[in-house]
């Protein structure tokens, strides 16, 4: 049995996919992360209103959302969520800089801890790259944290990418990880 797999044995820690049941639950993580984002000198990346709520039911219906979930006092708590996107990111087909490998990969977006326990986007991560091998993200150049998280996972930071989807604020730091 690996570590991790005997740190989630202990703390009840799983992973499952969000259904429209969790959409309450994860919209307040959500409001959360743009708080801490914005308290910690990042108010731009996701402002006040990202992810819209339009996209996370789409995650949820296309069934994109993962939850890392864990049982406290008889309830299930979500720790952590993300959206796992397998195929190529329209995204990502342009960058400043050059990705490890033209390999098929998937991309976290997303990702937000509810703060209730240390290290839940670490995990995530984690999960992603023992089920997927080859995970690209990217993040806010003012997203020290996020930052930080992937790169003591290992991820190599790998240029600038620009946003498809906003009109303003749109560069973002890609990051990749293959896992060979």
């Amino acid at each position: 049995m690996t570590q991790a797999n005997i740190a989630n044995k202990a703390t009840g820690r799983r992973f499952r996919r969000a259904t429209m049941h969790d959409l309450p639950q994860m919209q307040k993580i959500y409001a959360h992360a743009r708080a801490l984002m914005a308290a910690n000198g990042n108010p731009t990346q996701w402002g006040t209103e990202f992810p819209r709520e339009s996209v996370i039911i789409d995650d949820i219906a296309n069934q994109r959302t993962m939850l890392l979930v864990d049982v406290h006092n008889g309830r299930e708590r979500i720790l952590a969520q993300f959206a796992l996107c397998p195929g190529e990111d329209p995204t990502y087909a342009s960058i400043d800089g050059a990705w490890l490998d033209n390999d098929t990969y998937v991309t976290i977006h997303r990702i937000a801890s509810s703060g209730l326990v240390r290290h839940a986007a670490r995990d995530c991560i984690t999960w992603a790259l023992k089920h997927y091998g080859n995970v690209r993200a990217d993040t806010h150049p003012n997203n020290k944290a996020m930052q930080h998280v992937l790169e003591t996972a290992g991820f190599a930071r790998c240029g600038l990418i620009q946003l498809l989807d906003r009109p303003t604020d749109t560069t973002r730091i890609a990051y990749q990880r293959h896992e060979w």
